[in-house]
Parts: C-alpha cells; structure tokens; sequence
C-alpha cells in the first residue's frame, strides 16, 4: 500500500479550520460542555485563583482527595477568541481520580489581545499555579490550548526555570502549531496575525526546551489540516533531539476526541497523567 500526501497551493483555508461544520450536531456542545461542567462543580470542590490582574486572568483548582502526584494544567482551546474556563471543569476528572491536582486557567481572548499576549498570560498562569501543588508538572491543551501549552516548552518560554525544569511531559490535543495558514482564513479579521507574529508564535520554528517530552495527539476524523499540524510538530521536534510522538486516535473529531480525559482509565488520560 502506498501512503501518498500531496498539499495544495488552492486549499480552502476556512473550510480548513471550520471544525464545527464538519461535525454534526456541534452547535450544540457549547452548551452541553456547560451544562456538564456545571453539574460537575456541584460534587467537586473548585478554588478560583487569580493569577494576573485582568478579569480573565483567572484559573480554577481542583484537589484529589489525598495528597496529590502533581499539578496537570489543562488549556481551552476556541481559537484564542472564545470560551473560557466554566465550560470545561468536567474534563478534569480523569487527572483528579488519578491523584493530580488539576488547574484550568482562562485567558483573555482575541481581539482585545494578541496571540503574543495570551502565550505570556499562560506563562503566568502555569507559573501561579504550581505554587499551589508540589510535585511534577504535566500539560494539555485542546487546539489552541494546544499551541498554547506547546509555547510553555519552546527555547523562548515565558516560564521561569524553576518551574520548567518540573514539567515532565506535555500533551497537544488537536493542536495549531504552525500558525501561518491561519492568515489565509477568515479567522484573522479577529486574530489579526502578521508574518512576523506568525512565526513567531509557531511551535514548529521554534526549538523545545532540552529534554522535553511531547505528545502531538489528535483524532484520525479531524480535519486534514489539523492532521498535519500534529504530525508536523512531531516530525520537527523530533529532528531537535525532543522525545516528540504524534498519535491519532481512532476516528475522532476535533471534539470527541477529548472527551477521554473524563475516564481516568482512558488512553488519552494516561498519556496525560500517566
């Protein structure tokens, strides 16, 4: 069998990055992640913690029920535009059962901001959050939390060293780690990327941290680009002495594919906390 991949100067680049068009019924998630998210809080203790002065610059924490392993930072995605840390407090459960304390930290969001912007404020959340777990640190993001927690391991970091040195490994799900296609689509009118934020913002030019650890993980029924962007990041890092994997799960789309991270026996859980 030959395995053949062939990219077009013509592509569709909102076709592209319209996750939600192509996933029936999606329309309808943002307010089941709610609804779930809600119910969740009401069993599960949930500190709000600031980690900046901005009124997005707020992570929510939540403690296993003993000591803890260690922290595990999970980050939203919504194209750095929307969303925010409420609708995601369920996925949580599966690093929790699993003696991690979990912190999911919102941001401020475009346009108000610049991607360059939110990488910092992710910087300061992660920084504030491992003053309050001790033990190792393990990373997710979900698309562009998945470029996000990418940022926290490249060269250029905003993370202090104390707090880099302890990150053990990183999982990006469903991640954007070249963020240059993202100005041909209609998604910049918002994001508003030039070249040179572009490249600087994306994971792939830049080098990881000595002796990072990376999973790119993404659905096999995502959208082509989303595929690429994984194997992408891998493949790169990979060639700069990262232990850097990419692995796609089954048939999964850009949505289903994290909903392991509520089954602490699940495989994306243990690529997590594991």
């Amino acid at each position: 069998m030959i395995d053949a991949y062939r990219s077009s100067a013509a592509r569709d680049w909102d076709a592209e990055f319209a996750n939600m068009a192509f996933v029936p019924g999606a329309d309808a998630l943002p307010d089941r992640w709610a609804t779930d998210a809600a119910t969740y809080r009401e069993r599960v203790a949930v500190e709000e913690v600031a980690y900046g002065d901005g009124p997005r610059e707020r992570l929510d924490l939540i403690r296993p029920e003993g000591p803890p392993r260690g922290l595990a930072v999970f980050v939203h995605g919504g194209y750095w535009m929307k969303f925010d840390k409420s609708l995601w407090t369920h996925f949580a459960e599966g690093a929790r059962v699993r003696s991690w304390a979990v912190a999911l930290p919102s941001y401020p969001l475009a346009p108000e901001v610049r991607i360059r912007d939110i990488t910092q404020a992710i910087g300061r959340a992660v920084a504030r959050a491992v003053a309050l777990a001790d033990g190792p640190i393990r990373l997710a993001g979900h698309s562009a939390g998945g470029h996000l927690v990418a940022r926290m391991i490249c060269a250029d970091t905003p993370l202090p060293a104390e707090v880099r040195e302890r990150i053990g490994h990183t999982l990006s799900i469903s991640g954007l780690h070249d963020l240059a296609p993202l100005r041909n689509a209609a998604l910049n009118e918002t994001l508003r990327l030039d070249e040179a934020e572009a490249r600087a913002e994306s994971a792939v030019v830049h080098d990881p941290l000595p002796g990072t650890r990376l999973t790119a993980w993404v659905g096999g029924g995502e959208r082509p680009e989303f595929l690429r962007q994984s194997r992408l990041l891998a493949l790169a890092w990979g060639g700069r002495e990262a232990d850097a994997a990419c692995m796609v799960d089954g048939s999964h789309d850009h949505f289903s594919v994290i909903e392991g991270l509520r089954d602490p026996d699940s495989p994306i859980t243990n690529a997590f906390v594991g």
